[in-house]
């Protein structure tokens, strides 16, 4: 039985874990380490922000204008879907099984309309 609980975790530990992977990526931003933060992106959301820069991940990624961050401030997670709410930006992850992986970021809210994000997947 334990070994089937450690494979699908608990509320908090899928929270925890979705936390980890948010701050990783906006960490390989600020520090400027694109590939790592490219490694971070779901292959959807990479493959979007490629297409629409016609640049390979790490130099289009670059170029994007996402904010800047210190500390998560808020975390949901749904099953395979997480919400991470940084000081200055908002992350959408889902869960590979590789583990977590951004499926948007750089996004604000709009009154009663979905997220407005910089990157995001299909």
């Amino acid at each position: 039985m334990t070994l089937g609980a450690a494979g699908c975790g608990g509320p908090a530990a899928r929270q925890d874990a979705a936390a980890a992977a948010g701050s990783a990526f906006e960490a390989a931003v600020a520090s400027g380490d694109h590939v790592r933060a490219c490694e971070l992106l779901a292959p959807q959301a990479r493959q979007q922000l490629e297409q629409g820069e016609q640049k390979a991940c790490p130099e289009a990624l670059a170029s994007q204008e996402l904010p800047g961050t210190r500390g998560v401030q808020e975390v949901e997670a749904y099953g395979r879907q997480a919400l991470v709410r940084l000081s200055g930006d908002t992350l959408f992850l889902s869960l590979f099984p590789a583990g977590w992986k951004v499926v948007a970021a750089g996004c604000t809210p709009r009154s009663d309309q979905p997220y407005n994000c910089l990157i995001k997947g299909a």
